[in-house]
């Protein structure tokens, strides 16, 4: 599988997208389908996230955003589950600060939202990754948590009306720089998982996926696979992106 990730950097590198989103949904619908407890959903979600994540990088994709915990899920879920999905995040960033790979690919790490909602002991890991990763500039993941895509923008207003500018003054460049993501390229490409009843992005993203290509899979998050994922950038690589021309 190596071998055909990089066979698409090496061959098609300048059609390849640049920033591609993940919404890895479905960890509590494939639980229910194998008969098994949600917790069990949610660390095999965590591990398929873990296996495939630097796929992405041998395909020669240096954005990859994630969306983790949305802001509606987080307040939908029981305290119970709740407290699991913050163990594996923990567990999460552990990992990442202990894997030789990180330094090695120099992957800057960032988690985007509404970060004074979490428990203070995830708050403290979330720094903590922040500044071990933060002089890294070869590859980016952004991982979304206590997100919504209306959020982020309300909260860009806000904090552009606190610095007082000026309605003359607002543009499209200026509010990307106080969106979350003021670091990080629009999206080219993002792939959903789980979606057997519609296709919806569930407020992922909503300013930067503008011009998105999208794509939408029944099979739920933990049987997604890198050979699904080198189907996928297939498919991306043959489409049309006119990009409103």
């Amino acid at each position: 599988m190596l071998n055909k990730l990089q066979e698409l950097k090496n061959t098609v590198s300048d059609k390849l997208p640049k920033h591609v989103g993940i919404i890895p949904d479905g960890n509590r619908r494939w639980a229910r389908n194998h008969n098994i407890d949600i917790k069990i959903g949610h660390i095999t979600g965590y591990k398929t996230l873990k296996d495939i994540l630097y796929s992405f990088f041998d395909a020669g994709i240096k954005y990859l955003t994630v969306y983790a915990l949305s802001l509606e899920n987080a307040m939908k879920r029981s305290k119970e589950e709740l407290a699991y999905i913050y163990k594996i995040i923990i567990k999460a960033i552990e990992t990442i600060m202990s894997e030789e790979i990180v330094v090695k690919e120099e992957v800057r790490f960032r988690i985007l939202g509404r970060l004074e909602l979490l428990p203070p002991e995830v708050k403290a890991k979330v720094d903590e990754m922040h500044e071990f990763t933060k002089n890294f500039n070869k590859n980016f993941v952004n991982i979304l948590i206590m997100y919504d895509g209306q959020a982020e923008i309300a909260d860009g207003i806000k904090e552009i009306i606190r610095n007082g500018v000026k309605p003359e003054e607002v543009n499209r460049k200026l509010i990307k720089n106080y969106l979350y993501t003021k670091n990080t390229p629009e999206v080219d490409f993002i792939i959903r998982t789980g979606m057997e009843d519609g296709a919806r992005i569930s407020g992922f993203m909503l300013w930067d996926a503008s011009y998105a290509e999208f794509k939408f899979r029944n099979e739920y998050w933990p049987e997604y696979s890198a050979d699904l994922l080198v189907q996928d950038l297939k498919e991306y690589i043959s489409r049309n992106r006119r990009k409103g021309k």
